[in-house]
């Protein structure tokens, strides 16, 4: 298995998938994460007409094939399309547009529902202490910081084991849009399966780093408070 890893991680078109893969995935899960927690805030914070629509409407997108949502993005970004003049089809960014319109419904459903569980108590103590709504604000994202770090790694998961719609919109280009999921799924299709599973082992170890940096941080800040 040790040679397996050795041989792609000098094969530079590995390297690539890996370097296309990490970007995607970060720079989505960022931006989803932003909008997710927002929406879930607000959802949560405020009655308005058809908020039990919006629910319904988010609950269905979190479950969307992401195939589907692939091909959506595809139509928008292709040459005739809407946004075709901004060239963003088989691209790392469109590729992002697409990864983002997939998580931050997941996001999204995750905050509102950990929010509708907690908050009113969080912030009738809050009203209690005298916290103006910023504060209150404040002080339901610290309270709900774990369950918050949960949907960001959920959503980075989705991110890197996506293979549909990164391969529609993306193209599946070798050195520019291909990644490790399209990666391992064209190696499978070649026969080449020593390399596909040392690539996908290689996958996981990259999310199991990333798990572990962040629950570090995460067990810092706890002692720091602590002390």
């Amino acid at each position: 298995m040790a040679d397996w890893l050795k041989n792609v991680l000098s094969d530079p078109n590995i390297l690539s998938a890996v370097r296309v893969t990490f970007t995607m995935a970060v720079c989505s899960t960022a931006i989803a994460s932003v909008l997710g927690i927002t929406f879930g805030i607000l959802l949560e914070r405020f009655r308005f007409p058809g908020k039990k629509i919006v629910i319904r409407i988010n609950r269905t997108l979190m479950g969307s094939p992401p195939v589907v949502v692939g091909l959506i993005v595809y139509l928008l970004l292709m040459r005739r399309g809407p946004l075709g003049p901004l060239s963003l089809l088989f691209t790392i960014q469109g590729m992002v547009i697409a990864q983002t319109l997939i998580i931050t419904p997941i996001i999204c459903g995750m905050i509102y529902s950990y929010l509708r569980r907690s908050a009113p108590s969080i912030r009738e103590f809050a009203v209690t202490m005298g916290a103006d709504r910023w504060q209150t604000i404040r002080l339901i994202i610290r309270e709900l910081r774990k369950e918050i770090y949960f949907c960001m790694v959920t959503g980075f998961g989705r991110s890197i084991s996506e293979v549909g719609a990164v391969m529609l919109v993306g193209g599946n280009i070798r050195g520019r849009t291909r990644t490790m999921t399209t990666t391992i799924s064209l190696l499978k299709s070649q026969g080449i399966f020593t390399e596909g599973v040392a690539l996908g082992i290689l996958l996981l170890l990259m999310a199991f780093v990333l798990q572990w940096i962040c629950d570090m941080l995460q067990r810092e800040e706890q002692e720091d408070e602590n002390y």
